[in-house]
């Protein structure tokens, strides 16, 4: 797992930590066009683009609360190989659900009321396990303005997402069904159409290596997995989640 910390002259450095990580902050938010990758940190590029700006954010508010290691997609993960990307989406759960803080920076949203609720962030299928899995969820708008957090603001999303109350508050996801599980995807959606699938993996707590190409028969594969792991439990999906 790679980790970001500032350096004193206010540059970005990654830290791989092979197991044991130390205590980190967590970013949840959409992708922009211009985002900064892994390669533009290690060789201190990147400072140009517009998602670098969510850096800084992620840094910031990791140092008001003590942190000196965050996790950001965008940079944290090299893409440009399989083996670490594919090692990547199947953690990615688990990494949402160790840290410390996962910060929600809403690009979309001025002020909590009426805009936290329209926000296309809980359109997103990766932001699905973003909001589950962390103990401490806060959101914040584009201007860095803390809006409140996942237990101040519960009710809001549970109306928002179809997601029950009791799943935000971290109840075991295994008490819930397949079939509901599968229905909070519903109103969400991935730029590529593997996404869908691989953005449930921790969801349902299965591992899949990541195929990008296979198109929905990532969906098909999940569905193999979920079934195998939940020991002949009916799915009752014969066809890939609503994207």
């Amino acid at each position: 797992m790679h980790l970001l910390q500032q350096d004193d002259d206010g540059a970005f450095s990654l830290v791989l930590f092979y197991k044991n990580p130390p205590p980190y902050a967590i970013l949840s938010h959409r992708w922009i066009d211009d985002e900064p990758t892994f390669q533009d940190v290690k060789h201190g590029l990147g400072r140009e683009k517009a998602g670098y700006d969510k850096l800084l954010f992620c840094g910031r508010q990791a140092a008001k609360n003590d942190l000196k290691y965050f996790w950001v997609d965008t940079v944290c993960i090299d893409k440009t190989s399989s083996a670490e990307l594919t090692e990547a989406l199947n953690s990615m759960f688990r990494w949402y659900r160790d840290a410390k803080r996962c910060y929600v920076y809403m690009n979309d949203v001025v002020s909590a009321e009426p805009d936290f609720q329209n926000s296309a962030w809980f359109t997103r299928g990766w932001t699905l396990q973003e909001l589950v899995a962390p103990k401490v969820v806060e959101f914040y708008s584009k201007d860095g303005v803390f809006l409140g957090t996942k237990v101040t603001m519960e009710e809001q999303i549970s109306s928002s997402t179809g997601i029950p109350i009791e799943a935000l508050r971290g109840k075991s996801l295994n008490s819930f069904s397949i079939e509901e599980r599968m229905s909070w995807t519903q109103k969400r959606q991935t730029t590529r159409e593997e996404d869908m699938s691989y953005c449930l993996l921790g969801i349902f707590d299965v591992y899949m290596p990541v195929i990008y190409g296979e198109g929905e028969r990532a969906f098909g594969r999940l569905l193999r997995e979920v079934e195998e792991v939940s020991k002949g439990q009916r799915s009752g999906f014969s066809k890939s989640p609503v994207c």
